[in-house]
């Protein structure tokens, strides 16, 4: 240790890096003035902290005043670019600007704060750092399509790799909501309905996420969010009340947050939403007796944006703001995003006695805590030479692509339409997603340079030839005009092929205009024209397409009478449209497959890639079925007047261009003891499956499990396993699964886990509805 070293311990005795964590906290909460350890639960936005010069960050006197007062503990957003930050291309930073501008800011902290405090730095990761020039994945309701739990941990340390380079310890992401009204806005956030799956996500997220230790260089804090039942909102509206009993909410909703925890997740975010009239953010059977009581979490717990207001201003179950903030704090809130109501009330609060010093100091603790376990005290600074080489680079290009290409569901494909055949002479790609690059890539997205997004029509283009290709918009996503239809149906005639890219956007206004629906060309007007339909706070009362796409896919077909035409869905939630279901013959759902997408979708549609995406989502025929989601119970019913209650297309479902054979199921024993079941023990179930088609492809092999009689209602199939597997023609293999407390038990009516004797049918197939059975006991012989 040098000697400049010793003093600075002997001064800062929390910088001995031989103590652990908790005493290092200890020591350095002791240090602090009320005021301190108030600032380290503001996490204002860092966007603001700086304006851009030349490509360097000139700090804003009124961040180095905060900093200088201890009144500033975290950043939001420091990078984030999109149009509510209001950076742009023009304005925000490369990578390595970027790296320097996050230096810049946590030199001042360190240098310039009474007990030189870094900052933490949390930055929006759902698919891909939201900063200039970060890849941009598919989003989670494409990854969770996928299916590939490994493919997407090897995402999440891409993620993780861009953003600590730039400076970034900490991500709010991953998204653990579990849909059950997918007019929400925020579907295409989630990777789905079922909590399995969503499990199985969340432990791959944290493990990518965080690497080996958290304070390594390619390492950042997962956030677990948004905790809980947010999926679950009154009418599929954003934020709505919650109604869902406990028994339920700790057996859907709060399992992929638990395995998660378990798993090791850094820290959570709680849900904007009430449950059955408490708020997340002041639930404190939410957030101590469960979060912190039965699992044991002792990580931070930071709100949304806004959340406390809400308290005071939506819910109204505070009298103000002041009110607002204590009640959070007091529940278990440590760190509020956007600070304004911790900023502007907790230390007078403090002050005039109305703040307990324990509750504060706990809070605190917690937050520096999180500091040093990121290694934020010894390694406060990022490098910008590292962020320029491994930002958007060629391997995590690859990766998305790969990515995307497995996360498109081939819906339909009647008389083996796809893949276009080889001597396909003319294509013609039409449709209001052809060729928006921002209509693929899905919310919380940053400005992209041009050319960075590979868009259907030049998917098709760069393989085919331009000479191949011909391409119209045809209509936009939203609006009445069919100005563009003339020139699409012209394309259609003169085509041997048709490939219509139609669906939904998510794309905020980012300033790049809108297109000639008669040329294609892109064109810059005076009025702001948006058609974004899905995304954070768009909401929808119906799943059908907007605007007059559908009457473009009429009038296009019929003018492409008698040749392959195909629909490619783009959106952030599923379609329903009957007409397209009964007229059009092949049909892929390719939700927002990221900057790669279009290139994944070329080579499916021209057969490179075999489509082996699964829905992880059901699709309804009609809205009025919702919720049509696969974990109904028994007494849900069987129809409605008009039609049955079953979805178009069910949860696990997706077609390939090869065929698959199941064996039946076979158990190692079908029969435990419940004394055999509590110590662990196991049975095995395995199926064999073969590839008889001629193409080589991948299928995913889906186990269920049916309780036949319990003490309380369960769904009629809960998937408890799943394994992607990849087969040459005509090989086979055998698929074995595990059967064992883990899949047998469910939340009783007491509320605690329990595995009871009786009967369970143990189903294998390609999906839900598509599945053998065999019947295994759990019971003394």
């Amino acid at each position: 240790m040098t000697e400049r070293t010793t003093d600075t311990v002997t001064q800062r005795p929390w910088m001995n890096t031989a103590l652990p964590a908790e005493e290092r906290s200890e020591l350095l909460l002791a240090a602090m003035t009320a005021r301190e350890k108030v600032g380290q639960l503001i996490q204002p936005f860092g966007w603001m902290t700086y304006s851009q010069q030349s490509g360097k960050a000139e700090l804003t006197e009124s961040f180095k005043e905060q900093v200088r007062a201890g009144d500033i503990g975290s950043l939001y957003g420091t990078l984030r670019a999109d149009p509510w930050t209001g950076v742009t291309l023009a304005t925000g930073l490369s990578p390595a600007e970027g790296a320097e501008a996050v230096n810049e800011i946590q030199r001042y902290a360190v240098e310039h704060s009474r007990l030189g405090v870094p900052l933490l730095i949390g930055e929006e990761c759902s698919h891909g750092h939201m900063a200039i020039g970060g890849t941009v994945f598919p989003v989670p309701l494409a990854i969770g399509s996928t299916w590939n739990v490994d493919l997407y941990r090897d995402m999440c340390r891409a993620v993780a790799a861009e953003t600590r380079a730039q400076g970034g310890a900490a991500t709010y992401s991953p998204v653990l909501d579990v849909v059950r009204d997918p007019r929400w806005g925020r579907t295409e956030e989630c990777f789905g309905e079922d909590p399995f799956l969503i499990g199985e996500m969340a432990v791959a997220s944290v493990e990518g996420l965080q690497g080996q230790r958290l304070d390594a260089r390619d390492s950042v804090a997962a956030t677990l969010k948004h905790f809980a039942g947010y999926g679950a909102s009154e009418g599929g509206r954003n934020a709505g009340p919650v109604h869902m009993g406990w028994r339920e909410l700790l057996e859907v909703d709060l399992y992929p947050f638990e395995r998660a925890v378990r798993a090791g997740a850094a820290s959570i975010m709680p849900a904007y939403n009430e449950i059955d009239g408490v708020p997340c953010t002041t639930n404190e059977r939410l957030l101590g007796g469960i979060l912190r009581g039965e699992w044991g979490f002792d990580g931070p717990v930071i709100t949304d944006c806004g959340a406390i207001d809400m308290l005071a201003a939506g819910h109204d179950t505070a009298e103000d703001g002041e009110d607002a903030a204590l009640q959070s704090l007091r529940a278990g809130i440590d760190m509020e995003m956007s600070g304004e109501m911790f900023g502007r009330h907790l230390l007078a609060a403090f002050e005039a006695g109305r703040l307990e010093a324990d509750v504060l100091d706990r809070a605190a603790l917690r937050v520096l805590k999180f500091k040093f376990r990121l290694g934020l005290f010894e390694s406060p600074y990022a490098d910008a030479q590292r962020a320029a080489e491994i930002i958007g680079s060629e391997e995590h290009v690859r990766l998305a692509r790969a990515l995307a290409a497995e996360s498109v569901v081939l819906l339909k494909n009647d008389g083996g339409v796809l893949p276009l055949a080889g001597g396909t002479g003319r294509v013609a790609v039409i449709g209001p997603n052809a060729d928006r690059g921002y209509n693929q890539l899905g919310d919380y997205t940053s400005p992209q340079p041009e050319g960075s997004v590979a868009t259907v029509l030049r998917g098709l283009t760069e393989r085919l030839g331009a000479e191949r290709v011909s391409y119209a918009p045809g209509c936009r996503i939203r609006g009445e005009s069919r100005e563009g239809f003339a020139r699409a149906l012209e394309c259609a005639a003169e085509a041997d092929a048709v490939v219509l890219v139609m669906g939904g956007s998510s794309a905020r206004d980012f300033g790049e205009g809108t297109i000639d629906l008669r040329t294609g060309a892109s064109m810059v007007t005076g009025e702001a024209v948006s058609d974004m339909d899905c995304g954070e706070g768009i909401d929808r009362m119906t799943l059908g397409l907007s605007g007059v796409q559908l009457d473009l896919i009429r009038e296009v077909s019929a003018a492409a009478s008698g040749k392959p035409v195909a629909v490619v869905y783009i959106g952030g939630r599923p379609v329903v449209e009957p007409w397209v279901e009964e007229h059009v013959p092949a049909l892929l759902q390719a939700w927002y497959p990221g900057q790669e997408g279009g290139h994944a979708i070329a080579d499916i549609l021209l057969g490179d890639v075999n489509p082996s995406g699964r829905l992880t989502i059901s699709v309804p025929k009609h809205v009025g079925q919702l919720p049509v989601h696969y974990l109904g119970k028994r007494s849900r019913g069987k129809r409605y007047l008009e039609d049955d209650s079953k979805p178009r297309y069910p949860f696990g479902y997706g077609l390939s261009y090869t065929s698959f054979e199941y064996s039946a199921p076979e158990l190692s024993q079908s029969r435990l003891a419940p004394a055999e079941i509590e110590a662990g023990g196991r049975a095995a179930v395995s199926v064999t499956v073969r590839n008889t088609g001629e193409r080589a492809g991948a299928e995913v092999v889906q186990l269920y499990v049916s309780d036949a009689v319990s003490a309380a209602t369960r769904p009629a199939n809960e998937l408890k396993g799943f394994r992607k597997i990849w087969l040459e023609p005509g090989e086979s293999r055998q698929v074995n699964f595990d059967i064992g407390a883990e899949q047998l038990r469910y939340i009783g009516p007491d509320l605690v886990s329990v595995v009871e004797p009786g009967l369970f049918r143990i189903r294998i197939g390609r999906h839900v509805q598509d599945t053998q059975s065999i019947d295994f006991i759990v019971g003394e012989d």
